[in-house]
């Protein structure tokens, strides 16, 4: 029954419990043997357990028992960093409510204030909770004020829990069935499902994550994708518990998965509405706001013959994670690839790595940049997604970079060592306000590509690890930039270019000749590698060749080992082709990009 139904999603800073906390759920509510139970139960990706991190949201169907009545509690686990925050937006238009967890220990931290305001834009009832309650330097008292003051809850209202002993879980359960309202919709009505996810399975084909909002569907039913505009006959349905498991009919209300033999991953898009074919609904639900990249980045094949196999490989992944894009591009330096685009660095990496792992594609990765507005000098506005497409200088009128706004939380004592940063940084301090009398909520808005690179590693030292950052897109702004061209003995590298601001280029382009020069090895010739504005060289320097004659240890004897030496250095020569005669290997791409970091 409808009444009987809670779906809700945890919300929470990186590393504040959640899935801890979903764990002793899925215990408590015996949604899993304990034969099969183990730790992290909801976070089932490789790379999550080895990072410690959330990546995908997973869902959870529970069952759980109220004063003798029988409720169905269906739970959306979402990550905590920023660069997943698409993720958690989706999540929230499945749900009617939301626990916010704040960590005893740590306090109110940027994401947590970024996700209440999320939960809250979207007017879902909020349960407050302190969790990490059984660590020997946990304040939770503290924290409750913090939450207090800082959100507005009632003191009463906020819950105090350990995601680790279970200790107050049962008591959280409760206030689930108590305070989080039933899903409304219309059992008898047109079925319309919102798909908020899905993943390609190779014998089933594309697998619909769907919340049902109106009406019910069945085995069998002959359904209709809204936006695609085309039909299938539903094979398979059910909800997790957390793995698949079959149901005859999903209703009104209910959270789980379709299977319809879809096999062209473009026909479902996250967002659509799925309805009967027959008896179809008269308007879509409201999707969701499409995700747009902030970085971007070339993905190239070590091997040029893995190219069809890396395009498969990024539609699949595409359809898993729809907040990045990609487009077909070629260099000139590495062949055939693809254009790139993330929400963040940590994005960037966990789908590159995802790439790797899940396809054995070995993968070569230019720098990461971001995207600019360059106005020519005949007024037309062009985006500039990698350093390869900014015009000539003669042919612009101005360079418009992003930028964000950054909101830092933490103690009073670091204030001065943050505000020389954001400085640095070309930051522009916006407000300061503090809060529990030791901490300070700091907003600055900053050009994203200062942020992107080093800035949360360095925010992290300089707080002696107690500081914390969320930003949000404010737009782009107008300044000083110029395109820094590498060149290999005297030709430009296109996958080495980086766009900056003019005060940071000679020593962002002397940076990258200098690891360039460790990374290459020494050629029959010397290798001048040099960084260029325009016409003007403004870093230098010279890989010095190598003469070396191979048969000079050979003092007569059998001429077969001249031969074998000549031969060996014959296999040398050939390396000398990939870029101007010069081999450039993945190592000095990888040391630039991580010089660059």
């Amino acid at each position: 029954m409808l009444k009987n139904i809670r779906n809700f999603c945890i919300i929470a800073h990186i590393d504040h419990g959640k899935s801890t906390l979903a764990d002793r759920f899925l215990q408590i509510t015996h949604a899993v043997p304990e034969r099969q139970f183990h730790e992290l139960m909801l976070d089932d990706m490789e790379l999550e357990r080895e990072r410690g991190i959330t990546i995908k949201a997973s869902s959870v169907t529970m069952h759980h028992s109220v004063d003798g009545e029988v409720y169905q509690l269906n739970l959306i686990d979402t990550p905590g960093h920023v660069d997943f925050s698409y993720e958690v937006s989706r999540s929230l238009k499945a749900c009617e409510g939301a626990i916010l967890l704040v960590d005893a220990n740590q306090g109110i931290e940027a994401q947590t204030v970024a996700n209440l305001d999320q939960a809250r834009a979207e007017d879902l009832t909020i349960v407050p909770v302190v969790t990490k309650i059984d660590l020997p330097d946990s304040r939770p008292i503290d924290t409750m004020v913090e939450m207090e003051e800082t959100f507005g809850f009632d003191p009463d209202d906020i819950l105090a829990v350990s995601g680790k002993t279970g200790e107050g879980v049962e008591e959280l359960l409760e206030a689930i069935v108590e305070r989080m309202p039933s899903p409304l919709g219309d059992p008898e009505g047109p079925l319309r499902a919102l798909v908020f996810d899905s993943f390609y399975d190779r014998y089933q084909g594309v697998v619909t994550l769907v919340r049902v909002v109106d009406g019910s569907v069945c085995m069998g039913d002959r359904i209709r994708m809204m936006g695609a505009g085309k039909s299938y006959e539903v094979s398979r349905l059910g909800i997790f518990r957390p793995d698949l498991t079959p149901q005859d009919s999903l209703q009104c209300g209910q959270v789980g998965y379709i299977m319809a033999g879809i096999k062209n991953i473009r026909e479902v898009g996250v967002g659509d509405t799925v309805t009967h074919q027959d008896r179809s609904a008269d308007r879509p639900l409201a999707g969701y706001q499409e995700p747009k990249p902030v970085v971007f980045c070339g993905l190239f094949p070590q091997d040029n013959e893995d190219l069809p196999t890396l395009r498969s490989a990024l539609e699949k992944l595409s359809l898993n994670d729809s907040s990045f894009d990609w487009e077909m591009e070629t260099s000139d330096a590495l062949g055939f690839g693809f254009r790139c685009g993330f929400l963040g660095l940590l994005h960037m990496e966990i789908i590159k790595e995802r790439l790797e792992r899940e396809n054995d594609v070995p993968v070569l990765q230019t720098a990461p940049n971001v995207t600019y507005e360059v106005v020519r000098t005949d007024g037309e506005v062009v985006e500039i997604h990698r350093p390869a497409q900014m015009p000539n200088a003669g042919e612009i009128e101005e360079i418009r970079e992003p930028w964000v706004r950054m909101r830092i939380i933490l103690p009073t004592e670091y204030i001065g060592n943050v505000t020389k940063l954001a400085e640095q940084r070309r930051g522009q301090q916006v407000s300061t306000e503090f809060f529990s009398g030791r901490r300070a909520i700091m907003v600055y808005e900053l050009p994203l590509a200062e942020v992107i690179y080093d800035f949360f590693d360095r925010l992290k030292s300089l707080t002696r690890g107690y500081g914390t950052m969320d930003h949000e897109m404010i737009g782009n702004r107008a300044g000083d930039l110029v395109k820094v061209d590498i060149l290999v003995n005297e030709r430009p590298v296109d996958a080495l270019s980086t766009i900056c601001h003019r005060e940071q280029a000679e020593s962002r382009g002397r940076r990258i000749v200098q690891l360039l020069r460790k990374n290459i090895e020494r050629h029959l010739f010397p290798v001048p590698l040099q960084a260029a504005i325009g016409g003007r060289v403004i870093a230098r320097e010279t890989i010095s060749a190598l003469r070396k004659d191979v048969t000079a240890k050979c003092y007569g004897g059998d001429i077969t080992r001249k031969r074998k030496l000549r031969e060996k250095q014959k296999e040398g020569k050939k390396r000398m082709k990939s870029v101007s005669n010069v081999y450039i290997p993945q190592e000095a791409f990888l040391a630039v990009l991580e010089g660059e970091e």
